[in-house]
């Protein structure tokens, strides 16, 4: 059994990696300052501490309190359209954040580190896809530039203070949890908009592709990096592009419904296409995803019916 802190778990994906350590009897403790995420996201096995990561003094405390062996850091300001509005405070929560995390896990003697970075945002759109982690990384928005600076951090620190550090870089990540409400999480909104008989506002043609993977296979994607010690860069993806306009086709069909589209002009900072090469993944990880889209996506909506 060990201590692990997992930080952002009252939020969508770190919920689920909570859950999971605690059903292997492991000890966790999170961190959430409740923003986006929800409390009855938290499971009740859990210390939780409320607090803002970028505040070193409410970090430090935490750490004095529980020293984590293991640190799975998935707080962060998620939404590319906000880092271009405000791109100090997203360089405040993501990269200030984590610094305040490295520190304290360098002053305990934590043995691992496993962080949730982002791909497409990291790559760019001049990648080839699907992109391998070899690719050079051309962050189009203040999100993925400071996500690529924690990268970088977080391996300078892991080999001045001898720990491992494993990056999980997601390609688009969708499940239930997913919050229907917010900026972020296109397949959620657009799936509580259908269910609840309402238009749809697309940014974009809707031709823009990207990559869905589904967040249990995201989830047992970190407990194989987590189990085997692994350390390195991963691409965590399907290796499969689909159209957003395909998404909305495929959610009108589980829904049994037909809904209005309004297009407007797309974002700036968000790219035309994404797909990540999943094969390093594959191979090192021994992971691969196995969640189908449709199968996810009937998933994802059963669980916004009461929402």
């Amino acid at each position: 059994m060990a201590k692990i802190l997992v930080t952002g778990a009252a939020g969508f994906i770190a919920s689920h990696i909570a859950d999971a350590l605690i059903a292997k009897n492991h000890e966790v403790a999170i961190i959430d300052d409740l923003s986006n995420g929800r409390e009855e996201n938290i499971n009740p096995e859990a210390i939780f501490f409320k607090i803002d990561i970028s505040d070193e003094a409410e970090v430090k405390s935490v750490f004095d309190k529980f020293s984590p062996e293991i640190i799975f850091h998935l707080a962060a300001q998620a939404n590319v359209r906000k880092s271009i509005e405000n791109p100090e405070h997203d360089k405040e929560v993501n990269v200030t954040g984590t610094l305040n995390l490295l520190k304290n896990a360098a002053r305990v003697g934590t043995k691992h580190f496993i962080f949730s970075s982002t791909g497409g945002a990291v790559y760019g759109d001049d990648a080839p896809r699907p992109t391998p982690e070899t690719a050079e990384a051309k962050p189009a928005s203040p999100y993925g530039q400071h996500k690529l600076e924690s990268e970088q951090n977080i391996q300078r620190s892991a080999e001045e203070n001898g720990f491992k550090a494993t990056i999980l870089r997601y390609a688009n990540v969708y499940g239930p949890r997913q919050y229907p409400k917010g900026g972020a999480g296109v397949i959620a909104i657009f799936a509580q908009k259908i269910i609840s008989n309402e238009p749809l506002t697309m940014f974009g043609s809707g031709n823009q592709t990207r990559d869905y993977v589904f967040v249990k296979d995201v989830v047992n994607a970190n407990l194989k990096a987590f189990e085997g010690e692994i350390k390195g860069i991963f691409n965590i993806g399907t290796g499969v592009e689909t159209p957003l306009n395909a998404i909305v086709e495929n959610l009108e069909k589980i829904c049994d419904k037909k809904v209005e589209v309004e297009h407007l002009p797309a974002n700036p900072g968000e790219l035309e296409a994404s797909c990540l090469d999943v094969s390093k993944a594959k191979s090192e990880l021994g992971w691969s995803a196995e969640v189908s889209l449709e199968k996810g996506l009937s998933e994802t909506v059963e669980s916004l019916k009461n929402v």
